[in-house]
């Protein structure tokens, strides 16, 4: 399991992608060539993924999305140390936090 930051990326068996994650298309990347995991809404800052993969994100901003590495990458951000991960397929969770009667995705 890794974290940085505000985001949790978990390794997962191909077995446990379901199937939508597997035939949907990949998120786009950003300018600098990028999967955005999360971007910093204040400071525009991001937990990206560089290197070849495929980012599956949920319909909704609590759902989880689905990150596919074939030959591993390594996430980066402005005010963090890079992790590297190895090749394989995670599920990526954004950090969220109760506000009365709800909760919702942390912003930073």
């Amino acid at each position: 399991m890794y974290r940085q930051g505000d985001v949790l990326i978990m390794p997962v068996g191909e077995e446990a992608v379901p199937a939508s994650a597997l035939t949907s298309p990949s998120a786009p990347r950003d300018a600098r060539g990028r999967l955005v995991l999360a971007l910093g809404e204040a400071t525009g800052h991001a937990h990206a993924v560089v290197g070849p993969g495929s980012l599956v994100s949920g319909v909704r901003p609590m759902d989880p999305s689905f990150l596919h590495l074939p030959s591993g990458g390594r996430v980066v951000h402005e005010e963090h140390a890079a992790i590297s991960l190895p090749k394989g397929w995670y599920l990526v969770r954004r950090q969220r936090e109760y506000v009365p009667g709800a909760f919702r995705v942390v912003a930073d």
